[in-house]
C-alpha cells in the first residue's frame, strides 16, 4: 500500500519555524518530523510514499534530492576531474513521489491531486506533523475486514480539538462536533486507511477540506470507520509541542522510534 502524507500547509501556529520551512521539515533531533513519520511507516513494510507538497515545497524536494549524499561519507577529489566517491552509503528502502498540490489547497484538494499516483488501490494517509506508536498492521487489518471507505485512527488527546460521535458498537463514526471542553471524546489522529472510492467524494477545487464534507458525508452513510488507539500520539501544532517531542527524543524515550539506529 502506498502512503500519502499531507505536507503542504502553512503551519501558521508554529510560525517561529514555519516562516523558514514547511512544518513537516521542522526537525526533531537532527531530522525533520517528516523523516520520523516515514521511518515509522517503513518499519511496518510500507516504503512507497506520495508526499503532497504546497507551501515551500521546494525545501522538501531539495531534502530528498540530497538525501543520499547527506547520509553518506563522501570524498571529493578535485585533482582528478572533480571525482566524487561515496563511502558507507546509507540507503532507505523508499520510493518517494513529491507532488505540487497547490499553495493554498485544502486537504481534500491535495489528496485528489495525487489520485493518478495512487491508482485504483487502497492506500494509507496521514498528516506530516504528527507521530504515534499506533499499530499500523492492526489498523489495516480492521479496515480490510470492514465495509468502510475510510478508517481513521481515533485518539483521546484532550479538549482542544473537535470530537467524533461514535456508534454503539464502537467501530463507526456517525458525526462530528465542534471543539469542546475535555469530555473524553475521540478525535481524528490521522493514520488512516482508505479505499480508492474515496476519490469520488473529493474535488480538485482548492477549498475542498477532507475533514469537512467528504468525511461528514462518509459518516452519514456509515462508511467511515474508526480504529481506536489508546497509547502515544502527539501532533506538532505549536513550538511547545515541538519542544515536548524534542525532549522525548533527546531522552531516548520517543515511543514512535521503533527502528534500530
Amino acid at each position: 500500500m502506498k502512503v500519502v502524507i499531507l505536507a503542504g500547509g502553512f503551519g501558521t501556529r508554529i510560525s517561529e519555524e514555519s516562516h523558514l520551512r514547511p512544518k513537516p521539515m521542522i526537525s526533531i533531533g537532527e531530522q525533520p518530523i517528516l523523516w520520523h513519520i516515514m521511518k515509522y511507516y517503513s518499519e511496518f513494510g510500507f516504503h512507497d510514499f506520495v508526499i503532497c507538497c504546497g507551501y515551500k515545497g521546494h525545501v522538501i524536494k531539495e531534502y530528498f534530492a540530497d538525501y543520499y549524499l547527506h547520509r553518506s561519507d563522501v570524498t571529493f577529489d578535485f585533482s582528478n576531474n572533480n571525482e566524487m566517491t561515496v563511502h558507507n552509503n546509507v540507503a532507505e528502502p523508499w520510493r518517494v513521489t513529491l507532488v505540487d498540490t497547490g499553495l493554498a489547497s485544502q486537504t481534500g484538494s491535495r489528496i485528489k491531486h495525487v489520485q493518478k499516483y495512487i491508482g485504483n488501490k487502497p492506500f494509507l494517509l496521514t498528516y506530516g506533523d504528527g507521530v504515534s506508536n499506533v499499530d499500523l498492521n492492526a489498523l489495516v487489518d480492521q479496515h480490510r475486514r470492514s465495509d468502510k471507505i475510510v478508517t481513521l485512527t481515533g485518539i483521546q488527546p484532550g479538549g482542544r480539538f473537535g470530537v467524533l460521535d461514535i456508534n454503539d458498537t464502537g467501530d463507526s463514526v456517525t458525526g462530528f462536533r465542534e471543539k469542546a471542553k475535555e469530555d473524553g471524546g475521540w478525535i481524528n489522529g490521522g493514520f488512516m486507511a482508505l479505499q480508492p472510492e474515496v476519490f469520488r467524494y473529493l474535488s480538485e477545487n482548492e477549498d475542498c477540506v477532507f475533514e469537512r464534507t467528504p468525511l461528514e458525508t462518509l459518516a452519514s452513510e456509515g462508511r467511515l470507520g474508526i480504529y481506536k488507539h489508546h497509547d502515544f500520539w502527539q501532533c506538532m501544532d505549536t513550538q511547545r509541542d515541538r519542544e515536548r517531542l524534542q525532549k522525548l527524543w533527546e531522552e531516548g524515550d520517543a515511543p514512535w522510534k521503533i527502528w534500530k539506529d
